[in-house]
Order: structure tokens, then C-alpha cells, then sequence
């Protein structure tokens, strides 16, 4: 394979990576919280890796001032991209954020900002860790 920039993906490129890279941490946190059943886990990540959810963390970490300069280039050239159809389940204002959302997280990802990543996916209010813990109590 050969060397590419992430910087010089496009929005939608970096959005593809990113939903995956997204969807693989939801999951697995689920599964090292105990979860095993394909139904039970399905159902649990489903709230996690919709556009409403990713549009709704990226929304907080704007309002947090999260995300640095870089970041945030990265958020506006995935939230721009134009991917000429937006799912039925959403409106287009929500999906240009999640897309912008999972863009950050595929740049982060080919980057190799893995702690930069997990800091973000794990640092804030209504993360996965806080709504599993208050669940359990």
C-alpha cells in the first residue's frame, strides 16, 4: 500500500473510514462490557452510530471547544462534502454534521492519533463509559 496523506482525502473518503473506525470502538466497548449476544449487541450500538448521536457529539464538542484548529478544518471539509443522498431516517442539517463527525474520526485514525481519538470518544458528558456505568447502578 502506499504512503497517503490524510490531510488530502477528501471529506466523504475520510467520513467512510471514519463510520467504520466509529462503529468498531462502539462495538467493542460493548463487548468488554459484558455484552455477547450478536441481537443484544446490535441493539445496544444502533443508538450509538446514528446520524442523530454522531451529530449530537460532534455538536458537543464544538460547544466544549473540544476540537482545535486542525480539528475543526477537518469536521468543515466533512460536513461540506456533497454525497448526493441523505438517508430517509434523517434530515440533511443532522447529516452533514455526522458526516463531518466521522470524518474527524477517520483523519484521527490514519493519522494515528489513537489516544487524541479515545481522549475524544471517551472524554466528555454522555459518553459510552458514563451511560454504562449509570445503567449498572
Amino acid at each position: 500500500m502506499s504512503a497517503m496523506d490524510p490531510s488530502q482525502l477528501n471529506g466523504l473518503a475520510l467520513a467512510y473510514i471514519g463510520d467504520a473506525v466509529y462503529e468498531l470502538y462502539v462495538r467493542t466497548h460493548f463487548l468488554q462490557q459484558g455484552y455477547t449476544r450478536a441481537q443484544q449487541l446490535h441493539q445496544e450500538t444502533t443508538a450509538y452510530v446514528s446520524a442523530n448521536a454522531q451529530a449530537k457529539r460532534l455538536h458537543d464538542w464544538l460547544e466544549n471547544q473540544r476540537l482545535n484548529a486542525d480539528e475543526e478544518t477537518i469536521v468543515r471539509r466533512g460536513r461540506n462534502a456533497k454525497s448526493g443522498s441523505v438517508p430517509k431516517n434523517t434530515d440533511a442539517f443532522t447529516y452533514s454534521y455526522s458526516t463531518g463527525f466521522e470524518a474527524l474520526v477517520g483523519y484521527l485514525h490514519l493519522r494515528g492519533h489513537h489516544e487524541r481519538l479515545n481522549d475524544l470518544l471517551s472524554g466528555m458528558p454522555g459518553t459510552l463509559e458514563e451511560e454504562s456505568s449509570n445503567e449498572r447502578e
